[in-house]
């Protein structure tokens, strides 16, 4: 890995060249974050969400960066923007959350806007009609008041109030609501891009075809930054034929990646990760040691593995080559969240689990999360090659982001 850094390095003039030529600041991401997995022998963005919730996990120069970028980003993309309503998720039991969105609508403010946070609040719709708003306390004590999204939009429609710009922070895996619809703001990120409608596999193919002209600049093989895959749709997990067709695919996938150990001389035994094609926060996530697993799977994982994010039932995966990764903070398995701000490097932090092993998925009950600044001499937690090995994850991060470019143009395309 060392020789890749290395030869990275070396192409850097080039490589910023190409990824500026590649990037369309009002199309890309308002916002986004990317889990890399680094095995020492290969890294590789292993998913992108781009409704990040972790904004709380930032280094104080990391929320500064921030300020302004997303100052920039906002002015770019609504050019005379004062007011913005973000619409949060409709977690107000997850103190951990409201955490993130306090320190999000912090930054907004910070950046110049006059900001206000509403959700939906589907859950407690009796809420809406008896008060405007609730104060929640987040897990550091500070409070934050959440509006009933229906409650304003009445407002906006009365020319009571008035918002230049809605931020999503809510990734709307179960649709478009049609008050959202009806709001005629400005929305970024796109609604298109909810889970409702994205899946990780299309965001691969365009990330993949991108590695592929990355690597001819820098001369190595894409697999170095990539993970194979394969998609299976229509799958019922609890049908005992559809789970032998799963674990069919597996096999394949277990024979390509066990091919490419060989041809780099590579000694650990290959996995593969079964997950939901969309979705977030982990679920519907299981690494696989050998395809029979999926046919025995117990009445446990076959419940995980059944139902994602608002109880949506799952009915097509994305079958990954398993990243193992080599980062281990504080005696404790972690991996890699770099934050991106209209494809700058907004901070970082490492996702850490003290009961998960290198080949686990570590965005799982009891992970914690470990600051990283941005800044080169503020570094910590991955020894002397932390800011070149870091570089390469931030060209991993904007190659991400530009794949879900051309996601978003898609996805408004067909709407």
């Amino acid at each position: 890995m060392n020789r890749i850094i290395q030869t990275i390095k070396s192409k850097k003039e080039k490589i910023n060249d190409w990824l500026s030529s590649q990037e369309e600041p009002k199309e890309l991401p308002l916002y986004s974050s990317v889990d890399v997995r680094d095995a020492g022998f290969k890294m590789a963005v292993v998913d992108t969400n781009l409704f990040p919730a972790g904004f709380n996990n930032l280094c104080e120069h990391g929320q500064a960066d921030s300020v302004k970028y997303l100052k920039e980003a906002i002015l770019d993309r609504v050019p005379h923007c004062r007011s913005i309503l973000i619409v949060a998720e409709e977690h107000t039991r997850n103190t951990w959350y409201l955490e993130n969105i306090r320190v999000l609508e912090d930054i907004i403010r910070q950046a110049g806007f006059n900001v206000m946070i509403a959700t939906f609040l589907y859950v407690q719709p009796e809420f809406c009609n008896d008060v405007q708003s609730i104060e929640l306390e987040t897990a550091t004590g500070q409070s934050l008041r959440i509006y009933c999204f229906q409650r304003i939009l009445k407002e906006i429609k009365a020319d009571i109030k008035h918002f230049d710009l809605i931020i999503l922070n809510n990734d709307l895996s179960i649709g478009i609501p049609d008050v959202l619809k009806e709001a005629e703001i400005p929305i970024y990120p796109s609604a298109q891009a909810g889970w409702h409608s994205r899946y990780k596999s299309i965001h691969f193919r365009h990330t993949h075809e991108l590695l592929g002209e990355f690597s001819k600049i820098v001369n190595l093989e894409p697999w170095f930054f990539s993970a194979l895959s394969k998609v299976a749709e229509q799958i019922n997990i609890n049908d005992d034929r559809d789970r032998q067709k799963l674990a069919d695919m597996s096999s394949e996938l277990f024979r390509e990646i066990e091919a490419k150990y060989k041809e780099h001389g590579i000694k650990e035994k290959p996995y593969v990760v079964l997950k939901s094609d969309s979705g977030t926060y982990g679920m519907g996530v299981l690494p696989v040691e050998d395809p029979q697993e999926i046919i025995d799977l117990n009445r446990k994982n076959k419940n995980k593995l059944y139902k994602g994010k608002g109880a949506q039932v799952i009915e097509r995966y994305l079958l990954q080559e398993g990243v193992p990764t080599i980062h281990k903070i504080d005696d404790e398995i972690s991996e890699v969240c770099l934050y991106q701000i209209a494809n700058h490097f907004a901070g970082a932090f490492f996702r850490s689990h003290p009961k998960k092993s290198a080949r686990d998925n570590l965005n799982s009950q009891g992970m914690n999360f470990k600051k990283i600044c941005p800044h080169p001499e503020q570094f910590l937690g991955c020894g002397t090659h932390c800011k070149e090995l870091f570089d390469v994850y931030r060209t991993l991060g904007r190659i991400a982001s530009i794949a879900a470019q051309r996601e978003i143009v898609e996805l408004e395309t067909i709407k």
